[in-house]
Parts: structure tokens; C-alpha cells; sequence
């Protein structure tokens, strides 16, 4: 039986430590998975940029996560508007967003710089990869108030259901990762289950959140197969119809 061809939204495959980026990437192209990496600092911008134009099977996004916004300054944009005008395989700014879970001490200086780089995917016309960590109120209002034109991507999503439909309201996608084969995870279940196939996109986040039954070993991107599995046994349809429509959806948002 044919592999359905399925985009994985969110691959941090060049953070892996236990598989080279080589062989992640083969074992895609075996399993016919397209991935899209993002950066997450003003330096993994530039490595972004060099690897989505080694592997033709990858594509990327630049942006500065919560985290490191500290990093973030006139030149990061510079430096994205550059990479974006001259590489066509990066499809869109991520990962971007808001983080309370960690460390709260910076939170006006992640919502300025979400702000920045919220306006900046409107002028360049590009989609946005939201990270939002306990900071779901916010992450909204911020979107309501600032998001013109871009279509946003709420990344590896981990609120409600009822706060996916307010998403959805505003026509943003939901990006559902490993955590939904994971046995306590209720509200994933739920949300996996209730939301309309046409706002549905998948994602790993390797090597992070490493979904079932591979749970304790490093994650990689060519596992996203076992994610839309289990959502396809949450909504008792098959993998191949959770595969192409979120498929589907990934090529209407991107450039690919």
C-alpha cells in the first residue's frame, strides 16, 4: 500500500543527537514526509537558511523564540528579511510566541518581540509558528489585536478543546504532536477528537515529546506517522484520511 505523502509541520531535526540529520532525513524521504524546521535564535536563523538548502525535502521558518528573546534586535530582522528574499524554502516565521512556563521575569519584553515579529510575517506574507506555554490569554489577545494577514499555526498544542475552537474562530490552525499517544493526555485526546479535519496540521517537535510506543527514546521526525495513527483511532477514521487532510491544509498554508 502507498505511504500517504504527509507534512510534518514542526521538526527540530537538526537538534538530534542520537540519529545524524542524514539519516533522519533519509528515513523521511523513505516514509515520504516533507518536514519544516525552525529556528529559534538570531544564530539558528543562518542554519536554518544552510540546511533546508542541502536536503530538498526540508523547508524552514525564522523567528526567535520566547526564550531568547533577549537575542532578538533590529539586525535578527534584518537578517530574516534577507534569508526569506533569497531562499524560497523558507515558508514561513516561527517559532515565535509566548512562554510563561519557565521563567515569567521578561514576559513585556516576549510580548514586544512577538509583536515585531507578528508585523514582520504580515509584511512579508507569511505564515506564523506560534509557540504559546501557559500564556493562552495572551497569545490571543496579541493575535486579535496585531495578526493582519499571516495564517497562524498554534504549535504542538496543549490548552482546551473550547480555547482550539476559539482559535479556530480566528481561523488558526491547530498543530497536534506526540503528546496526544500519550496515556494521561486528556485535553490532546479531546482536542484531537472535536476539531474540524480542515484546522488540523501534525507535527513531531522532535526530538522532543517522543510519542508512543517510542516514549523514552529520542524523538525524530519520521515518527509522525504514529501521531496521526492515534488521532485517526480518536476519531475511529483512517490514518490515511487524518494524513491528507492535514496534508492538505500544510499546502494551502505553505509554499510548498
Amino acid at each position: 500500500m502507498e505511504t500517504p505523502y504527509i507534512i510534518n509541520t514542526h521538526s527540530h531535526v537538526n537538534m538530534l543527537k542520537e540519529l545524524s540529520v542524514e539519516q533522519a532525513v533519509k528515513n523521511c524521504k523513505d516514509e515520504n514526509i516533507t518536514i519544516i524546521v525552525p529556528s529559534y535564535d538570531d544564530k539558528s536563523i543562518f542554519e536554518v537558511d544552510e540546511l533546508v538548502k542541502k536536503y530538498d525535502n526540508i523547508y524552514g521558518y525564522v523567528g526567535v523564540f520566547p526564550e531568547e528573546v533577549k537575542c532578538f534586535s533590529d539586525k535578527t530582522l534584518l537578517d530574516m528579511e534577507n534569508i526569506i528574499k533569497n531562499n524560497p524554502k523558507i515558508i514561513g516565521v516561527g517559532e515565535v510566541g509566548l512562554d510563561y512556563y519557565w521563567d515569567k521575569s521578561f514576559v513585556e519584553l516576549q510580548k514586544e518581540v512577538f509583536i515585531k515579529q507578528i508585523e514582520f510575517a504580515n509584511e512579508m506574507n507569511l505564515p506564523l509558528n506560534i509557540h504559546c506555554r501557559e500564556a493562552f490569554g495572551d497569545t490571543l489577545d496579541i493575535l486579535k489585536k496585531y495578526n493582519k494577514n499571516s495564517t497562524a499555526i498554534m504549535h504542538c498544542y496543549s490548552g482546551s478543546l473550547d480555547f482550539a475552537k476559539e482559535c479556530i474562530k480566528l481561523g488558526i490552525y491547530i498543530a497536534i504532536g506526540g503528546v496526544v499517544t500519550f496515556k494521561n493526555a486528556i485535553k490532546v485526546k479531546e482536542v484531537a477528537q472535536n476539531i474540524p479535519l480542515e484546522y488540523l496540521l501534525l507535527e513531531t517537535d522532535d526530538p522532543y515529546l517522543t510519542p508512543v510506543p517510542f516514549r523514552g527514546k529520542e524523538n525524530q521526525p519520521a515518527y509522525i506517522k504514529y501521531v496521526a495513527q492515534e488521532i485517526a483511532n480518536q476519531r475511529g477514521i483512517s490514518t490515511d484520511e487524518v494524513a491528507n487532510a492535514a496534508t492538505q491544509n500544510a499546502l494551502k498554508i505553505f509554499d510548498i
